[in-house]
């Protein structure tokens, strides 16, 4: 099933307005809260309704067929696991055409016994991701009438490795630290690129994965906000701000950790593009509820009924949500999962004759990443790198 560009845009706008609130090192996943919220605003009503499609960025009656749309285009994305799941107590009745734009056997069962709830639900989120996320991030209470729940896991393999280094930053924030350094040389020059965007100039490289899976690596100039970088990668992917690529950047210093020079060789050679990164892993917990405005549930929690007619006659409301999420680029690659939770209660001197252009990019101070399904530019992840990993002495040589 194709997803629409519509579709695209509204869950890109959902990572924009999430990266706008972001502060230190974190990982989150759109798409793993998107759907959700979609399939709440179909079956809600007043002050909640109008918050979720506000949120979601389409009309709440197109909602849920926005999100099975969206799942069945995610579930086809060679390298990527996906699963929605729904959890009710015995005695909640859901309305027959809420529950039909659920995937088929996505429905389960609350016991009540809450030990045994806890154990099933953790076994779904690690078992959808591959042991990536090992737990379901709301908890079950007696009070807990349904959890509604998505899972997203993603691999991918680069088409060319980085190689293993010692890096020790010179400046910035990480200077002087020993870190896990990643390198690697190319002829590829359209890899890397530079862009004017609001906040600044924005450096962005590409790194293509073996499924259709790649992630974008974004630095910005000294003192531009995670959400001012992340924001102008999103628009580079929706083609909004002019971008120079690496063939046709000048001499000098030409962006963020960016320059080209011309050096000196023994042999003539195509002009390469050396890239210097740092190896990185992380998680992160989200509580979607504070605040709640980016994900249009400032209504829909509050205790009271009248939020979801259109999911069950019995009063519901939000009383959790929250994302757990991970994300590791190394050498050979790059995976993410996120597991996301709605809880309803009541990255010698040769002669050298020939000249030789180099464009060299460095990120080795904090920096952004996407990582995002390659054709349809839908962003999967999304997040801000502030603690790389230590250099290891066992995996570099000096």
């Amino acid at each position: 099933m194709r997803v629409t560009n519509a579709t695209i845009r509204a869950v890109n706008g959902l990572t924009v307005r999430w990266a706008g609130g972001t502060a230190g090192g974190t990982v989150f996943s759109a798409p793993g809260v998107w759907p959700l919220l979609a399939l709440l605003a179909g079956g809600a009503a007043g002050a909640a309704r109008e918050e979720l499609a506000e949120a979601v960025g389409l009309p709440a009656e197109r909602s849920t067929a926005a999100a099975r749309e969206l799942l069945a285009r995610l579930a086809a994305v060679r390298g990527l696991d996906t699963a929605l799941g729904l959890w009710t107590k015995r005695t909640l009745e859901l309305r027959e055409e809420w529950e039909a734009g659920l995937p088929a056997g996505a429905h389960g069962v609350l016991t009540g016994d809450e030990a045994a709830d806890k154990e099933a639900l953790d076994a779904w989120a690690a078992k959808r991701t591959g042991g990536l996320v090992e737990r379901m991030p709301v908890a079950v209470s007696p009070d807990t009438e349904m959890v509604l729940a998505s899972a997203l896991a993603l691999r991918t393999r680069w088409l060319r490795p980085f190689t293993e280094t010692y890096h020790v930053p010179e400046a910035g924030p990480w200077e002087g630290r020993e870190l896990q350094g990643l390198w690697r040389r190319s002829t590829l020059l359209d890899r890397i690129g530079v862009a004017d965007t609001p906040g600044g100039h924005v450096a962005e490289l590409k790194v293509l994965g073996d499924t259709a899976v790649d992630v974008h690596l974004l630095l910005g100039e000294e003192g531009m906000t995670p959400g001012q970088v992340l924001a102008a990668g999103v628009g580079l992917l929706a083609r909004a701000y002019p971008l120079v690529p690496g063939p046709c950047l000048p001499y000098g210093e030409v962006g963020p950790g960016l320059s080209v020079v011309k050096e000196r060789s023994r042999t003539p050679e195509p002009p390469t593009l050396d890239v210097t990164t740092t190896a990185f892993g992380m998680s992160a917990d989200h509580d979607l509820l504070e605040p709640p405005g980016p994900f249009g549930l400032t209504s829909a929690s509050q205790p009271v009924p009248g939020h979801f007619p259109g999911i069950s006659g019995f009063p519901l409301y939000i009383g959790s949500a929250r994302q757990c999420a991970v994300a590791r680029f190394d050498a050979r690659g790059f995976e993410a999962a996120a597991v996301t939770a709605l809880g309803a209660a009541g990255a010698g001197i040769p002669q050298l004759r020939w000249l030789h252009t180099t464009v060299r990019a460095t990120f080795d101070r904090p920096f952004g990443f996407l990582a995002l399904h390659r054709h349809s530019r839908l962003v999967l992840a999304a997040g801000w790198v502030t603690d790389p990993e230590p250099y290891r002495e066992d995996e570099g040589d000096h």
